[in-house]
């Protein structure tokens, strides 16, 4: 989910409906950014931020006050996951292959930290929950793979990244404080439950799709 260089020869596609804002808004922040304050520094903050969110999300099956608080830490980790690579460039001290590995390490533990509190909570059933780390990690496996492939990292589909999908897991936690639950087809059922169902079809969709077009395009390159 970040914007840190994959390899030199690698081209970015970071099409997603706010990443022309967001590009602007991190290199106002990286030109402001204190000396003392690194790349290093960004990811760690933003990987404590997913660590504390787990935390929060399960304290939350008890205070559903809690879900303020997973909101305001999504906003610390796109913080700092979103400006480390963007620091890096603007100061001229760019790791290519350092920042890559670390960073989308610490993404994957990060987003099963978060996974694992939320069903801690009680909101979402453990099935949805596993479901969704397992499609995450296939979609990731995807990018990179295609990053070596075809030289391409892209970290959007269908214009949505990782800014946007925090933009809708905090709508969702502010929509939870006022309906926990909802009456479907007679059925009562949790809105992270419907949510994350949601979310899963849509991974599951994206990988079935952007594997097939990869595929494409990789055997029309090497036709015999």
């Amino acid at each position: 989910m970040s914007e840190s260089l994959v390899f030199h020869e690698a081209q970015r596609d970071l099409r997603s409906f706010t990443a022309d804002i967001e590009k602007r808004v991190l290199r106002w922040l990286a030109a402001r950014m204190p000396a003392g304050v690194n790349s290093d520094h960004l990811t760690g903050l933003g990987f404590a931020a997913m660590l504390a969110g787990g935390a929060a999300y399960a304290i939350s099956g008890t205070n559903l006050g809690w879900l303020h608080v997973v909101n305001l830490l999504l906003l610390a980790n796109w913080f700092g996951d979103s400006l480390d690579g963007t620091l890096a460039r603007y100061r001229n001290r760019q790791r290519p292959r350092y920042g890559f590995y670390v960073d989308h390490l610490v993404d994957a533990l990060g987003f099963l930290a978060l996974l694992t509190g939320l069903a801690l909570s009680g909101h979402l059933s453990v099935a949805v929950a596993v479901g969704l780390v397992v499609a995450y990690y296939l979609v990731s496996i995807h990018v990179y793979l295609s990053t070596y492939a075809l030289g391409v990292f892209r970290i959007a589909y269908g214009r949505v990244g990782g800014t946007e999908l925090r933009i809708l897991l905090a709508a969702t936690n502010l929509a939870v404080l006022r309906w926990p639950t909802l009456q479907l087809a007679g059925f009562e059922v949790r809105l992270f439950d419907l949510c994350g169902s949601l979310a899963l079809a849509g991974l599951v969709a994206t990988l079935l799709t952007a594997t097939l077009s990869s595929v494409r395009r990789l055997y029309e390159m090497e036709r015999i």
